[in-house]
């Protein structure tokens, strides 16, 4: 059942993100971040737990779910570290991801001959 909820919750982000595609004028760019600001701001105001506690990687996985990883990371450190916290909480929180999505763009980079678009 895990999976089936984590199916449909992950293809229900997945289905939303393309009819904002199909049928507005946004671009993906602003779609992402618009999915990363409101995970953040769900998961600010603590919304967005209840749905990963319910669907697991399907609410996780995607970009909602690293504004949620966002928010927990900043909300842990002013527990911890106080002000300062508001500012390193996120990246140590998110520290891996963005790390790999780095490394992976590098080596993607290195395999392939990246070209400009013409």
């Amino acid at each position: 059942m895990d999976y089936i909820k984590a199916f449909a919750v992950g293809g229900l982000l997945c289905v939303i993100a393309q009819l904002l595609i199909d049928y507005t004028k946004l671009t993906p760019a602003k779609i992402l971040v618009s999915y990363v600001v409101l995970g953040v701001a769900l998961g600010g105001i603590g919304i967005y737990p209840k749905l990963v506690e319910f669907a697991g990687a399907g609410a996780s996985v995607p970009l909602l779910g690293f504004g949620n990883t966002l928010a927990k990371g900043v909300r842990e450190a002013v527990d911890s570290d106080g002000f300062l916290g508001i500012f390193t909480g996120g990246l140590k929180a998110t520290a891996g991801g963005i790390t790999v999505a780095i490394v992976s763009g590098l080596l993607v980079s290195l395999i392939f001959k990246p070209k400009d678009k013409s």
